[in-house]
This record gives structure tokens, C-alpha cells and sequence, in this order.
């Protein structure tokens, strides 16, 4: 009985800060769907991945350090001007973005927006790991699809529509 008053307790304390979390909820439907979706290529409305999205669980810096494979929920409709590959993490205070791929198939760091770092953000009822540019008004927010997939949402200040990515990890020799 005290350990149930102490959790109410607790709970109301939270709700009245703003702190609350969201209820519990099964997030195997949510990255089922969404490895289908991706797996599929087709082109996804971001009502729908917005949904998803809501259903994932947060994750923290430590989770998305190192390099991931990205990709877009368009169909491949639209054309992408820098053969975009992913980004990587290499610390909370550095990461790079923008990865591209060059002609010879060699990934480098696409640094015409800059570099950008790591922090804990709330998004969306949620406090996750969030990527800031340094140089740009530009935001990304991460949930966890499973332990190698993330989806991202993308914010560019002063813009309505969100870009909704995937990225899954990649494995890689450590650069020298």
C-alpha cells in the first residue's frame, strides 16, 4: 500500500511539472511496420510515419554513437543532389550530418551545412537523443526501432513539414 501511494505520489509530481512520461505502450507493432516499410522502399506518407514515430521508444546519446546508413521514406522520388549516405556520431559534441557518397563509392563528410552535436531533447512527449547543426537552424530527433534502426525527424526551423529518415547502423573499421 505505501509503495503504491509513493508511485501515485510520484506520478502527480511529475504530470504537474510537465515531467510525465508517456504510458507504456507495445513498440513491436510500431518497428514492425516501419522494418516493412523500409524494407519495402516505397513511398510513405508522414502522417503515418508520424504515428510510428509517436509509438518508439527514446534513446540516448550512447546509442547512436558511430556511423549509420540513411535512407528517405519517398519512394526515391525525389532526386538527391549529394548522394546523401548516412551520418555519424562520434561524440556528444561532434557529429557529422551530412555523409555522401563520391563517385569512386568512398564516403565523405558533406560539411556545406556544417557539423553538429548531440543532446537530450524532449520532442513529442519524449526526451531523446536530438542532433543540432552548428551552423545551420536545423534539428533531427531519434526513436529506437530496434537495436540497429532508427527513425529521425527532421526540423528546419521556420518550416512547416518535418523530413522523416531512417538510419540503421553500420559497421566500419575505426578511422585511423
Amino acid at each position: 500500500m505505501l509503495t503504491s501511494l509513493r508511485t501515485a505520489v510520484l506520478v502527480a509530481a511529475l504530470a504537474s511539472c510537465g515531467c510525465a512520461t508517456l504510458p507504456a505502450t507495445d513498440h513491436s507493432a510500431a518497428s514492425t511496420e516501419l522494418r516493412t516499410l523500409i524494407n519495402q522502399g516505397t513511398a510513405v506518407d508522414n502522417a503515418r510515419l508520424m504515428a510510428l514515430y509517436d509509438q518508439l521508444p527514446p534513446i540516448d546519446i550512447d546509442f547512436l554513437l558511430g556511423q549509420w546508413r540513411g535512407g528517405k521514406f519517398d519512394g526515391g522520388a525525389e532526386p538527391d543532389p549529394i548522394n546523401w549516405y548516412g551520418k555519424r556520431f562520434d561524440s556528444r559534441d561532434h557529429a557529422e550530418p551530412l555523409l555522401a557518397r563520391a563517385k569512386d563509392g568512398s564516403i565523405y563528410a558533406f560539411d556545406k551545412l556544417g557539423a553538429a552535436r548531440l543532446r537530450m531533447v524532449h520532442f513529442r512527449g519524449a526526451l531523446t537523443a536530438s542532433l543540432i547543426y552548428d551552423r545551420q537552424p536545423i534539428m533531427d530527433y531519434f526513436r529506437k526501432v530496434d537495436d540497429n534502426t532508427v527513425i529521425g525527424i527532421g526540423e528546419v526551423k521556420g518550416q512547416a513539414d518535418y523530413l522523416i529518415f531512417h538510419l540503421q547502423r553500420d559497421v566500419v573499421e575505426p578511422r585511423p
